[in-house]
């Protein structure tokens, strides 16, 4: 989405903001569906697939956190702090 906003003529900065505020529920979206697929997991299945089942679903807790938080801050910090004029995305 970023890349998308930077060939529509917007500053990096702007081009994160809109990025971020557009893939968001996709992002959340995504990572939900995966969370229910590892409950099913979780409840129905036995021994080692409920093991797969909290493996996958603190994977995707912390892959969650990371694209929501983690890149963004990233991002916050080039286009601000370094006043980076061009993204390479």
């Amino acid at each position: 989405r970023i890349k998308e906003e930077l060939r529509a003529g917007r500053t990096p900065r702007s081009a994160v903001e809109a990025g971020y505020d557009r893939a968001w529920w996709t992002i959340v979206d995504s990572h939900v569906t995966t969370l229910i697929t590892a409950a099913v997991l979780f409840q129905f299945g036995s021994g080692p697939i409920k093991g797969f089942a909290v493996t996958l679903s603190l994977g995707i807790l912390i892959n969650l956190f990371t694209a929501l938080v983690g890149t963004k801050l990233a991002f916050d910090i080039q286009t601000t702090r370094w006043h980076v004029k061009r993204l390479s995305i």
